[in-house]
């Protein structure tokens, strides 16, 4: 059932609110300038007049209709969408932390400095890196950040002639963009028959012109890189740096770490990888995490640990500036910093541990009735592919994945990554519980027996929502977003 506007719900009379007489002195309206004349109404603004029962129904039906890790399933593959403990949003709404200002002398913020520069000694030893910088807000931001650094370190050893990255065929979709932005040219690796990067493509790519090479481990098919180490050691051995896309980091937690395997720099995803609420255009962190050789280049400013206590350092000729606006989204900082102190060492470890082995029990019980085109054994995610039931029955990845918001589960991530014909790629995370992952197998077998008994059926989902299947086509080369 489509949800009414307030508009048309609206009754001439209704009041939703009684505002206090006006306390501003005789004649101060009189002695404002009026509005010219170009800007004035020329019939009053058609609002609607509802009662406060009225719009606590509206917001209440339409908060029913936004799906989200608080009331179900979210396998959406590479996003990592993990539940979000409260206890981390209560400490983020204290009064301490949100009415404070980033322009205060530092003097009066020392608690706040404290966190970040604990957060960046923990994000050291998480990645097993030298420091890093806390300005970007989001992914995309930090790996924009992070190449920065890495064309700024070959500017000053003179080295101008290295403009080219390159990025697994695997890789994820913003790392060309991001090249692309700091004026890189962008050059595909191939895969290998086990979804790896293959080697002697690496090898006959890599040459002078080469600033660095953007990896995910594990890649987005949800296969480690064997080869990792091998592959740093090739990298380096051309004089070029390692630069780690930490999209995946919900794998490895407290197991391996960038460092270990070889990379230079690394950017992190605070909003996925340590549990703080992401999506929907909201705020989200990407931390820059580097070794000394790019150490010089970071962000300024840095936060010190002095005798007299944090201060802002400004100092250093080879930084590239500041990528933010103050000092990042710090509240995005401090839930992802609670969640880190509260989980420890071992209770991240043990988070990657049930992520593991949650997306290889889901795997395990689908490879059955879909193919799984690299394996069956992944990290924390896997790819399907839904080939068999297009050429078969004509139902599409899309369709099964419509299909699933009909049985109360946000669709997987569909289409990607391109190595894969019709794509669902799942993540269950962590988060979820043996029978919750039982009841979503259940579910998505059930859809695939229906698309070959019933295919025109599945192809019409979803049924439950309010507007039913959409044309995502027209919706975006046709956006119409007025009343």
């Amino acid at each position: 059932m489509r949800e009414t506007l307030l508009i048309e719900q609206s009754k001439q009379g209704r009041k939703a609110y009684c505002f206090p007489p006006l306390d501003l002195p005789k004649g101060f309206q009189q002695a404002l300038p009026p509005l010219p004349e170009s800007i004035r109404r020329e019939q009053p603004a058609r609002l609607p007049e509802v009662s406060e029962l009225d719009v606590v129904r509206h917001f209440t039906r339409l908060s029913t209709m936004a799906h989200g890790v608080d009331n179900g399933m979210y396998p959406l593959g590479s996003c990592t969408m993990k539940y979000n403990p409260k206890l981390s949003e209560h400490i983020a709404k204290m009064d301490a932390f949100t009415k404070i200002h980033p322009l205060q002398d530092v003097s009066t913020t020392q608690g706040s400095l404290s966190i970040m520069f604990n957060l960046l000694e923990d994000l050291s030893s998480i990645t097993g890196m030298k420091w890093g910088t806390l300005q970007p807000c989001a992914g995309a931001h930090g790996e924009y950040t992070g190449l920065k650094m890495v064309k700024s370190y070959y500017e000053k050893r003179g080295e101008t002639g290295r403009t080219k990255i390159l990025i697994p065929s695997s890789a994820h979709g913003t790392n060309p963009a991001s090249a692309m932005v700091n004026g890189f040219a962008v050059v595909s690796i191939g895969s290998n028959e086990k979804g790896q990067v293959d080697l002697e493509d690496l090898e006959a790519k890599l040459d002078d012109s080469v600033a660095a090479v953007m990896m995910t481990n594990p890649n987005t098919l949800g296969i480690f890189e064997q080869n990792i180490l091998l592959i740093s050691k090739m990298v380096h051995a051309h004089g070029a740096l390692m630069y780690y896309d930490g999209a995946n980091m919900n794998a490895i937690l407290g197991m391996a770490t960038p460092g270990e395997m070889g990379f230079d720099v690394v950017h992190l995803n605070l909003h996925k990888t340590f549990a703080t609420p992401h999506g929907g255009g909201g705020p989200g962190s990407g931390p820059v995490m580097v070794n000394n050789t790019l150490r010089p280049f970071l962000p300024k400013p840095d936060i010190l640990l002095t005798d007299s206590g944090y201060v802002l350092d400004w100092d250093g000729e080879d930084s590239i500036g500041k990528v933010s606006m103050f000092w990042g989204n710090f509240l995005v900082l401090l839930r992802a910093y609670v969640y880190i102190l509260r989980m420890g060492s071992e209770g991240l470890r043990s988070a990657s541990a049930h992520a593991v082995l949650n997306a290889n029990y889901v795997a395990k019980r689908l490879c059955d009735v879909c193919e799984i085109p690299y394996g069956e054994q992944c990290m924390h995610e896997f790819v399907i592919s839904l080939e068999e039931y297009r050429q078969n029955n004509g139902v599409r990845a899309q369709d099964i994945a419509k299909a699933l918001i009909d049985k109360g589960y946000h669709p997987p991530t569909m289409y990607f990554p391109s190595l894969v014909s019709e794509a669902l790629m799942i993540e269950p995370t962590e988060s979820e519980s043996l029978e919750t992952l039982d009841a979503f197998i259940l579910a998505f077998r059930s859809i695939l027996a229906q698309a070959k008994e019933d295919p025109e059926y599945v192809k019409g989902a979803p049924y439950t929502t309010p507007v039913g299947r959409l044309d995502e086509v027209k919706a975006i080369k046709e956006p119409n977003l007025r009343y």
